[in-house]
């Protein structure tokens, strides 16, 4: 049966801590089985949160005391692969039928990794993608990953992979999820602006899949009580824009905007090989005599123990 269900939640992570946005996320269980989703993606840095604005107190060549505090409380704040949120979500993803693909912040000894899990009913987290590269002063907070997680997961709504927020502009990591098979691509973010939306359409064009982008949505800073330099306080501090594209990169549900909410679309999977006839950028329309890309998918380990 090649006709699916599938969604992406836009929701934001609740400034309350993860077991409240946790919790947040267990509430919409009927909705989501109420739609019949195989498929429901979330946004980047659900759990966990992603610290849209904050500084870490540093400055080049200076970190601060406080600084070093909000780490610490950010670092608490992160979820264990093996831990108590995971496991509730592996459990409703077994009472919905849905496969679950979120982001949370990894936690790692004392490093953090921004990762996407995949959840699958029945069997539990099957795969993570760490972020590859964090982008600008993300990088103060989080450790870039490696090609020993960029899986793409068989599953009943078809092969699934990851690319969390700007990591879809990389063109060789594109290409790697192409040449991997990648059917429907989930694409977590915090990324609201037009442009985003432009890449989804243009991955999904490029690469003949589907694309589903889960954005985060959140208040506006003077609704939190934030106070971010060179940001309008009424403004929405991140405004959503999740959707939902097909593989000629025609937009099939969404933008959502400004609201939490389930988007929901039916999606047909044979659409896929109808789309690649005139574009296979890994097959037919490739030329490897001229280009080819290596990818190292060994584990890269400060310290290996023989």
């Amino acid at each position: 049966m090649s006709k699916i269900v599938v969604a992406a939640l836009q929701i934001g992570s609740d400034y309350a801590g993860k077991a409240v946005t946790l919790q947040n996320i267990l509430a919409l269980e009927d909705r989501i089985a109420a739609s019949g989703a195989c498929l429901v993606v979330m946004p980047e840095a659900l759990l966990g949160g992603y610290p849209k604005g904050e500084q870490f107190g540093t400055r080049l060549g200076y970190r601060t005391p406080e600084g070093r505090d909000a780490f610490a409380s950010y670092h608490a704040n992160a979820v264990d692969m093996d831990g108590p949120e995971l496991a509730a979500l592996s459990a409703m993803s077994t009472r919905t039928g849905a496969t679950l693909v979120l982001g949370v912040i990894e936690r790692a000894g004392s490093s953090l990794f921004c990762t996407a899990v995949f959840i699958e009913p029945e069997r539990g987290v099957v795969a993570k993608h760490r972020k590859l590269m964090p982008t600008g002063t993300e990088r103060l907070i989080w450790s870039q990953g490696d090609a020993s997680t960029m899986p793409v997961v068989d599953s009943r709504a078809g092969k699934l992979g990851a690319a969390i927020c700007w990591e879809n502009h990389m063109p060789l990591f594109r290409t790697a999820m192409y040449a991997k098979g990648v059917e429907i691509w989930c694409a977590p973010t915090v990324d609201e602006r037009d442009i985003w939306r432009s890449s989804m359409r243009h991955i999904a064009h490029e690469g003949r899949c589907f694309v589903i982008s889960a954005c985060q949505v959140q208040p506006s800073p003077a609704e939190l009580g934030k106070d971010i330099a060179q940001w309008d306080a009424d403004r929405p501090l991140i405004g959503g824009g999740s959707m939902i594209v097909g593989p000629l990169g025609d937009v099939i549900a969404g933008p959502m905007t400004g609201e939490a909410g389930l988007l929901v679309a039916e999606i047909d999977t044979a659409e896929i090989i109808r789309a690649r006839y005139d574009l296979d950028v890994v097959g037919h329309y490739s030329r490897p005599d001229l280009f080819s890309l290596h990818i190292d998918e060994r584990p890269r380990n400060g310290t290996v123990f023989t």
